[in-house]
């Protein structure tokens, strides 16, 4: 019998709590620092796009219509998306048969080296389609290294460190990294707006903009000189590493089990995305805040999403993961609706119910997702655990992703978003309810 198939078989038994020999704290916290910042990288490489997305509409696609140019950026930002469940099969299935350590060290550079190289490009001016095609061809190739990070990211810590921490670095880590990235991201972006102020900053601005990614990835590689490899991986025998990690995942008992999975990851996804991810243009356009007031309320929104990270992550280490998706699930379905509502009649002006009620939406759009990285490792035994949390994870998240394009397409007119905005938040709260009634308890189940 192949490795493969003793695997999956192994895989109609309940998965054993496994008690690793105890990790030195300080080699955990080198594990669970080098997680977070290797996700936080990842993250600020995709951000640094959405904040120059108005520069670089005209000096890419200088199309007729400015919405339609500035449309054309965001979607060289879906295909990011799209494609990080490719970066998932492939570096996966390296993290799972040579090591969590190696592949996020490739997956990390890969990141840092297409932004980089976005900063060299030629624009539609100076070297017509070939810029455009250029530029989108790097956004391919970047979804692949983004959607890897996550594989590796994703793991090492969980298995580093003691198991009353999982919880934590699961919210530290699949929720915190979120507002630690947005926060570099917008620092480098204030760095550039100094050095390259007016004019210059289309000519130079982003691309020392897009420079810094290289920069941040080489900062990253000499962290992670620091870190030890995953001592669940290194346990595990080469007899139990499977030959094919991802025909494994899609298959049979772990086959049902990703798709149970991804009811959870994608309704927690979508609620991000209409939340958190989505208040950057429900704010100017339906609340009519001016763009410097957005900015103010979109630190309170990220503070928000820290917090929510930091708390509920750990919670679900008291009460357990089933019993935390259910409560996060029911708030949201009351409360969701009645704040995204409320906010839309808001009216003009920073006043402290806006800042309240959109820092509620950030709170509870990252609540749903805090503990989903750790329930992930728990559904897939170590010798596929790479591969099956960050297929999981980037399938769910490219669902979610690209909600908020239907929503505004549905929408026709600002007046209506709210509406439509809610009606696909309590659909994806309904999924969501679904798969945490469906998927079992597996708090202190490493296998």
């Amino acid at each position: 019998m192949s490795r493969d198939a003793r695997l999956m078989n192994s895989a109609t038994l309940a998965p054993p709590a496994v008690q690793a020999a105890p990790v030195p704290a300080s080699r955990a916290l080198v594990a669970a620092i080098g997680s977070a910042a290797a996700f936080s990288f990842d993250l600020y490489d995709l951000f640094l796009l959405l904040y120059l997305a108005p520069v670089l509409a005209p000096l890419f696609f200088p199309l007729r219509l400015p919405t339609l140019s500035l449309a054309a950026v965001y979607a060289s930002f879906g295909v990011t998306l799209l494609m990080r469940p490719v970066g998932s099969a492939v570096f996966g299935s390296l993290a799972d048969r040579h090591g969590r350590r190696w592949a996020m060290n490739r997956a990390v550079l890969g990141v840092g080296l297409v932004t980089g190289s976005l900063a060299l490009l030629p624009t539609y001016a100076r070297a017509g389609l070939i810029g455009p095609v250029l530029f989108l061809a790097l956004r391919l190739v970047q979804g692949v290294f983004v959607g890897g990070v996550v594989a590796s990211s994703h793991t090492i810590a969980t298995e580093s460190v003691a198991p009353r921490w999982r919880g934590f670095v699961s919210g530290a880590v699949g929720g915190g990294s979120g507002g630690v990235g947005t926060l570099l991201a917008s620092t480098t972006l204030l760095v550039a707006t100094g050095l390259f102020p007016g004019a210059a900053f289309a000519v130079w601005g982003w691309r020392f903009v897009f420079a810094s990614g290289l920069v941040v990835a080489l900062l990253s590689l000499f962290l992670f000189a620091w870190m030890e490899e995953s001592p669940l991986w290194m346990d595990a025998t080469e007899q139990e590493r499977p030959q094919a990690p991802l025909r494994t995942v899609l298959s049979g008992v772990y086959g049902r089990r990703f798709a149970l999975n991804l009811l959870l990851v994608a309704g927690a996804a979508t609620q991000y995305y209409l939340t958190g991810g989505f208040l950057p243009t429900f704010l100017p356009v339906v609340v009519r805040l001016p763009r410097p007031a957005v900015a103010e309320v979109l630190l309170a929104v990220a503070a928000a999403h820290i917090l929510a990270s930091l708390i509920v992550g750990p919670l679900s280490e008291v009460i357990g993961r089933r019993r935390t998706f259910l409560v996060v699930g029911l708030v949201d379905l009351a409360v969701l609706p009645l704040a995204y509502l409320t906010l839309a009649g808001a009216g003009p002006g920073v006043t402290a119910r806006v800042v309240l009620l959109a820092a509620v939406l950030g709170f509870l759009g990252a609540a749903g997702h805090a503990a989903i990285m750790v329930f992930l490792n728990e559904r897939y035994p170590t010798a596929l655990r790479a591969t099956g949390t960050s297929l999981n994870w980037n399938v769910g998240f490219a669902i979610g992703g690209i909600t908020p394009t239907f929503v505004t397409l549905l929408s026709g007119s600002p007046h209506r978003i709210p509406a439509i905005v809610v009606g696909f938040l309590l659909a994806s709260v309904v999924v969501y309810l679904a798969g945490a009634l469906l998927v079992p308890e597996t708090r202190g189940r490493f296998a």
